[in-house]
């Protein structure tokens, strides 16, 4: 299955726009949005913004209806009253109320921490050694995991090696797969800005934010979309 991957949003509609277009363009068989559609540099009272963002996303979803959504905790910091950077309380009830109409028009369930399509692993951030230490005596097999960290609440996954925060500068070990039992998958993920699209071997990580900008507005990545193929885990960039 060939994936598109759209990542990291942070109130710029046009990604999701363009993003429906590649789908018509290149005939992708399905999308997954890597999380965090809140929340941009200069823009906490622009309420207008944060309802057009999400508004896009309603209507991508519903004229793909097997795309999927990972959260970002950029997102989740609403829904969870969670202070960081970036938080405008002047957006908090706007985006309890766009994330609730959502769940209305949209099956929940397209909406996870982890995806997991053939092969690959798809969160915000990523899967890591040091957060399944914290939760896993013996680590079971894939399933098992994905059912147990989507199931989790904020006491588990607000901390900064979680699939929503972890960065890999942290050093918190990025899960490469089950060796022993011949398992192995590629993890694509967004949250840490990066100039171009970029694998890191050693980690098993795809890193696909390019959208980002600084705070003056200049885009720090190169703005290309990325996609997977989940069976082969080949990827490229449009």
């Amino acid at each position: 299955m060939k994936v598109l991957v759209i990542s990291d949003v942070h109130l710029k509609p046009w990604i999701i726009e363009t993003a429906g277009q590649m789908m018509e363009r290149h005939g992708f068989d399905n999308a997954v949005f890597l999380g965090d559609f809140a929340d941009d540099w200069d823009q906490e009272r622009n309420i207008d913004l944060y309802k057009e963002t999400y508004a896009a996303l309603e209507i991508f979803l519903l004229k793909y209806p097997d795309s999927k959504v990972c959260y970002g905790n950029h997102d989740l910091s609403y829904v969870w009253q969670k202070l960081e950077t970036g938080y405008s309380s002047y957006a908090r009830q706007t985006v309890v109320d766009c994330l609730n109409q959502l769940y209305k028009t949209v099956n929940v369930s397209r909406f996870q921490y982890i995806h997991k399509i053939d092969n690959v692993l798809f969160s915000h951030a990523g899967i890591t050694m040091s957060f399944l230490r914290m939760h896993f005596v013996d680590i079971p097999i894939i399933g098992d995991i994905l059912v147990t960290i989507n199931g989790m609440g904020p006491e588990d996954i607000w901390n900064d090696a979680s699939p929503i925060w972890a960065r890999p500068e942290n050093r918190f070990g990025f899960y490469r797969g089950f060796i022993t039992r011949n398992e192995d998958y590629l993890q694509v993920v967004g949250h840490t800005p990066v100039d171009r699209p970029e694998y890191r071997e050693k980690d098993g990580i795809l890193m696909t934010d390019v959208f980002s900008t600084y705070q003056n507005g200049t885009p720090i990545g190169t703005r290309q979309f990325v996609w997977v193929d989940t069976v082969t885990k080949e990827w490229g960039v449009i």
